[in-house]
């Protein structure tokens, strides 16, 4: 018998649901590192080689997600989420007492533990929401995708912009917030997300996919109201308050309204159980049974057929390797081609994306540039556009068309390479344009790249596989940001007293452009053959969307 769209587990989905919508709107902490990273240069009297291995430092702590991946399988989201964040109220916290000076600043490698604690702490928080909402919407994986996603992108500017308007952009307390925030909201989720059985009925998944198109709304108006925030210039104080109250109630008010419409449509339906139901429920037991009874027919001439073969047949079929599109352990897909695409066209985009994320502090004091604040909200704003659009596009086109979802990262691979040669040209206005462009795309790469790897490889062991994958994060600020940015800024920096450096101009990042344009060409290529590899799964999987 299948549960009524507003059974207790539907509720209990939604309300997992919401929760892990508030955990990924907190998550994207790790991408803030330019809105206090001039402080720790200063105070810490850095080169930019030295700083941006700082922020590298971060990043590798997500190469540990390979532990939450491993841990995925093994321990409850509860407790996957109480580790994240108890290390995110370690690793920020103490940060914060330096910043702050309420302690003498640590030697170089403890700062490099402590930011790569904080930096392992979101992978935690990503894999208990994603693994937990990947199997709860299994039909819907790209919208989940696209709204979960979406959600982290806008947490930077939530950050930022809830900072800046009560606390007048001091980095200290931006810090304070990072440590708080997120570990009050993981475990208020404690409670709340869980694994529930999924929809089976066309009337489920129907209802399903307008909630979900409710959260979409909801989202672009929260990313509507920071934008219109960020664009209308210096507020008073009381403005400031109020648009904290509001953006307050549009994250934690609005999402409710789901689940408490499922609590009133459940207690509606209570009420109102007839003998139309009773026969409906009775026709689906009898259509279950006779499914089940030609399912069993069909075993036993299978089992008929086996018997015929030989015995070294039966003993060659033991072990059959799995085809794309099934489950796969992580040893399995990483014998496949398509994982190392993937992957590296996976670093092509995060990477060098990423790399303009950690430097777009020093890529704006180059630029002339006091107030670096707005280009940290609009990269995270209109990577939330990326991320929400491509989520629903990319289901849209699978379902109607079979598109492969390769296909999207493709695409923005095109626009982020013009993007840095927009930046490379430093012409008035080009970091602007440069910030919505990088952060459209990157956006678009991070939530494509979600369902596309479940789809390849299988929901079985997709934590450890998302997070094998996601160690291009560290590995790409290590590349483009740690290793390109660090020595070719320092080459064109000047010395300055305390044994510091810095740069002015639009030499500064120039070549580090032109380098990261090239990278995405490399990337376009390799999303390319994937789509071409992948064309047949996909058709399979719009079959299954369709006849699901």
């Amino acid at each position: 018998m299948h549960e009524s769209s507003s059974s207790p587990s539907s509720l209990g989905k939604w309300l997992g649901f919401v929760t892990a919508i508030w955990v990924q709107a907190i998550s994207g902490n790790n991408y803030t590192f330019s809105n206090y990273s001039a402080a720790l240069k200063s105070l810490m009297s850095l080169t930019q080689l030295q700083l941006n291995n700082l922020s590298v430092a971060k990043d590798v702590g997500k190469a540990f997600g390979v532990l939450a991946g491993i841990a995925s399988d093994r321990l409850t989201t509860p407790v996957i989420l109480l580790i994240g964040s108890l290390e995110g109220l370690i690793g920020y916290g103490v940060q914060w007492l330096v910043v702050s000076r309420k302690i003498h600043p640590l030697p170089y490698w403890q700062m490099c533990i402590f930011l790569a604690l904080g930096g392992n702490s979101t992978t935690w928080m990503n894999t208990a929401i994603l693994v937990t909402c990947m199997r709860n919407f299994r039909k819907n994986r790209g919208p989940v995708s696209g709204i979960l996603k979406g959600f982290v992108g806008l947490s930077t500017a939530i950050f930022t912009d809830v900072c800046s308007a009560l606390f007048a952009d001091s980095p200290s307390k931006f810090l304070l917030m990072l440590a708080i925030v997120p570990a009050v909201v993981c475990l208020t989720a404690i409670f709340f997300l869980r694994e529930v059985p999924v929809t089976n009925t066309a009337a489920q998944q129907e209802e399903e996919s307008k909630y979900l198109n409710f959260f979409n709304i909801v989202a672009v108006i929260v990313a509507l109201y920071l934008l219109i925030y960020d664009l209308s210039g210096k507020h008073s104080h009381l403005m400031s308050l109020l648009f904290a109250s509001g953006l307050l109630f549009l994250l934690v008010v609005s999402p409710l309204s789901i689940p408490l419409y499922s609590i009133f449509k459940n207690s509606s339906n209570s009420h109102n159980i007839n003998n139309d139901d009773v026969e409906t429920r009775i026709q689906e037991a009898e259509t279950q049974t006779v499914e089940t009874e030609m399912r069993e027919k069909s075993v036993q001439v299978v089992v008929e057929e086996k018997d015929l073969e030989t015995d070294d047949k039966v003993v060659e079929m033991d072990y059959k390797k799995p085809i794309l599109g099934e489950d796969h352990t992580i040893l399995e897909a990483v014998q496949t081609l398509d994982f190392w695409i993937l992957f590296l066209s996976f670093l092509c985009g995060v990477g060098t994306g990423l790399a303009v994320m950690n430097n777009l502090g020093q890529m704006g004091l180059a630029l002339g540039h006091a107030d670096v604040s707005i280009f940290v909200s609009l990269t995270s704003i209109f990577g939330f556009f990326g991320r929400i659009g491509s989520g629903t596009i990319s289901e849209y086109f699978l379902k109607n068309h079979a598109t492969p979802r390769p296909l999207w990262n493709a695409a923005s691979q095109i626009p982020m390479s013009l993007g840095y040669v927009v930046l490379a040209i430093a012409l008035p206005g080009s970091l602007y344009v440069g910030s919505i462009v990088v952060g459209i795309c990157y956006g678009v790469r991070l939530a494509i790249t979600v369902p596309t790897a479940s789809e390849l490889f299988g929901l079985k062991y997709y934590g450890l596989i998302y997070n094998i994958l996601i160690l291009n994060l560290p590995l790409g600020s290590f590349l483009f940001s740690g290793l390109l940015a660090g020595f070719l800024y320092d080459a064109q920096a000047t010395k300055t007293k305390g044994g510091g450096n810095t740069c002015v101009g639009s030499h500064c990042y120039r070549q580090v452009f032109v380098v990261m344009a090239l990278s995405c060409v490399v990337g376009l290529v390799l999303d390319v053959v994937l789509v071409f590899r992948t064309k047949k799964l996909y058709k399979k999987i719009q079959i299954g969307k369709k006849s699901g």
